[in-house]
């Protein structure tokens, strides 16, 4: 991966609500008061880091394909939104390393790059659409989570360590400036999001 510098990036009001991680195949992972990230691999202790696919069913097909999912990435505007359908989610329990608060995660396009806390940095590798799992969790919640308007509905962000560091509940997080998205904009009077990048 090119290298980056902090210059790079520029600050949002988004901030990160917890961390969370577990060493086991589990759906839910337990929040920690910070997470590690090994460039390369993913979080430090968690069962999805790695250089080659660690998620169970995709070993099965190729044990030897790379590791585009070593960090995952909810929205807590997730949350809000199932809480208003019935669900009560908190962080970690759909499985997610890190949950934001204030940034559009969905909006980002593929190779955006986030800065986590003081020094930590992820890649987008692509969205992580809803399985089964999340009726196995609480009956229903797949159909709460899918947006049928949305041509490739998903819940979060799936990425890979780009830079490796320790990031925790309260840091900002921070994106890469872009010739296309300078700045960001306003969303819903709360939010904030990133503007889409033209080469998505």
């Amino acid at each position: 991966m090119p290298d980056v510098s902090d210059g790079d990036f520029q600050m949002t009001t988004a901030t990160i609500i917890a961390v969370s991680l577990d060493r086991g195949h589990h759906f839910s992972k337990t929040n920690a008061l910070a997470i590690r990230l090994v460039e390369g691999l993913g979080v430090d202790g968690d069962a999805h880091a790695g250089v080659t696919v660690k998620h169970r069913s995709r070993v099965r097909r190729d044990p030897t394909q790379p590791n585009l999912r070593q960090v995952h990435l909810v929205h807590r505007e997730l949350f809000d939104e199932l809480r208003a359908k019935g669900f009560a989610i908190s962080p970690g329990d759909i499985g997610e390393n890190v949950t934001t608060s204030g940034i559009d995660l969905l909006a980002l396009p593929r190779g955006a790059r986030l800065k986590l806390g003081a020094s930590a940095i992820v890649e987008v590798t692509g969205l992580r659409n809803p399985c089964i799992q999340l009726n196995t969790f609480r009956d229903g919640l797949m159909d709460a989570v899918l947006d049928k308007a949305t041509p490739s509905p998903s819940n979060c962000r799936r990425c890979r360590t780009a830079r490796w560091s320790r990031c925790k509940a309260a840091d900002k997080v921070s994106c890469q400036k872009t010739p296309d998205s300078p700045a960001t904009k306003k969303q819903d009077g709360h939010r904030t999001g990133l503007l889409r990048p033209s080469s998505a």
